[in-house]
């Protein structure tokens, strides 16, 4: 049987709760046209007029199509008022949300929401410390195993990536939208070397599986891109 795709999904979403639906967005790395099947997630947000057991009860058959069958995540949840009132609390997400995405159901949520350069500037600062230390104290546990300091490094990239699209748009650049352009351009205007990332980009994308020898020197170069990332950020104003 075929995977629900992501426009019946869609359809099934509308037509269990009809009005209810202010919007039903694609985002990500399938809205931004760089997905890659097996690597990265198709992302839907949910934007609805109250959030309930009825709300629930109602999604449960399309949910289940997109989740066990198709494999995919299930939509993040949030009231039209959430919405509305969030753009403080999730800047990077919202940026990067409203540069790539598709409108599925509903109508446009984006009028009105406004993201501060201050609120996005300051999560951005605390979200690369807290990955440069995470990173740092798995590197610190898996020195000497490669395998693990392989999926340490893979899994963190994909939320790295957002990270640079956000310092470059701080930076008043627009991000490119390939995943090795944007890094070319990150590393030209933050100062890490340009071809830090470039295994972990052929992972994420499938074109070869990165697999790190003892003592990599792949790994330190990582680290030290992240490490110059989170320096660049910390002296924007």
């Amino acid at each position: 049987m075929a995977k629900l795709t992501v426009e019946q999904f869609a359809r099934q979403v509308a037509d269990a709760l009809g009005n209810r639906v202010v919007a039903l967005l694609l985002y990500g790395s399938a809205a931004r046209g760089t997905h890659t099947p097996g690597r990265s997630d198709v992302n839907t947000l949910l934007v609805c007029d109250g959030v309930d057991d009825a709300l629930f009860t109602a999604l449960e058959g399309p949910v289940r199509a997109w989740t066990r069958d198709a494999g995919h995540p299930a939509p993040l949840l949030l009231t039209e008022q959430e919405w509305r009132d969030s753009a403080d609390a999730f800047p990077i997400e919202y940026e990067d949300m409203r540069e790539a995405h598709r409108l599925l159901a509903g109508r446009d949520p984006w009028e009105g929401i406004v993201v501060r350069r201050e609120d996005m500037r300051r999560q951005l600062e605390y979200e690369l410390l807290a990955k440069l230390v995470r990173l740092r104290q798995a590197y610190a546990a898996c020195w000497s195993d490669p395998r693990r300091l392989t999926e340490a490094i893979t899994g963190s990239a994909a939320g790295l990536l957002t990270m640079l699209r956000t310092a470059l748009r701080l930076s008043g650049i627009t991000p490119p939208r390939a995943p090795d352009a944007l890094v070319r351009e990150a590393a030209t205007r933050i100062g890490f070397a340009p071809g830090a990332l470039d295994d972990v980009l052929a992972h994420l994308s499938g074109a070869r599986r990165l697999a790190l020898g003892k003592h990599d020197a792949r790994a330190a170069a990582y680290l030290a891109a992240v490490a110059r990332t989170t320096e660049f950020v910390n002296r924007l104003t």
